[in-house]
């Protein structure tokens, strides 16, 4: 289990970056106080420069290969200032119930397409793709915002030209 110190109200989340992030992206989450990474990052330099932002948590995708990637997990467990959330690339390999589990957050990617969900009181979020564009779908990140113990999701689409 990873711990995010200190108070939490604003966290990045951002998925399937495919070795591109873009200045859209990067300008989305200056502020946040921790990122989520949800997979498919594609390389040390997305990491080191999501690190500039803020501190960042992330899991191992299907395209994450190589010694990088290694020491990634592909399921991670985090506490985010009392709120525990599950973070895991593709939401289909999940084999747990989050609900019974005591999570309040379950952080995916893989879909390339943003999604907002409720469940059992537990909250689905998949930021979307914010990398290279695939088919139709928006390139996106999300914001949460943690608010005496509410979780509050934003899908942020990107403008990109």
């Amino acid at each position: 289990m990873t711990t995010v110190k200190g108070t939490v109200r604003r966290v990045g989340v951002i998925s399937d970056t495919h070795g591109l992030l873009r200045p859209e992206a990067v300008a989305a989450l200056e502020g946040v106080e921790a990122i989520l990474h949800a997979g498919v990052i594609g390389g040390r330099a997305v990491m080191a420069e999501l690190k500039k932002i803020a501190p960042v948590t992330a899991v191992r995708g299907n395209m994450d290969g190589g010694g990088w990637a290694a020491a990634l997990p592909s399921v991670e467990i985090v506490d985010l200032g009392g709120v525990s959330v599950c973070m895991i690339h593709d939401l289909h390999q999940l084999d747990l119930d989050p609900a019974a589990a005591g999570l309040r957050l379950v952080v995916s990617g893989h879909t390339h397409q943003p999604r907002v969900a409720r469940q059992n009181g537990v909250l689905y979020l998949n930021p979307g793709s914010a990398g290279p564009r695939r088919f139709d779908y928006p390139v996106s990140v999300a914001i949460l915002r943690i608010e005496g113990g509410r979780l509050e999701p934003e899908i942020v689409k990107l403008d990109i030209k």
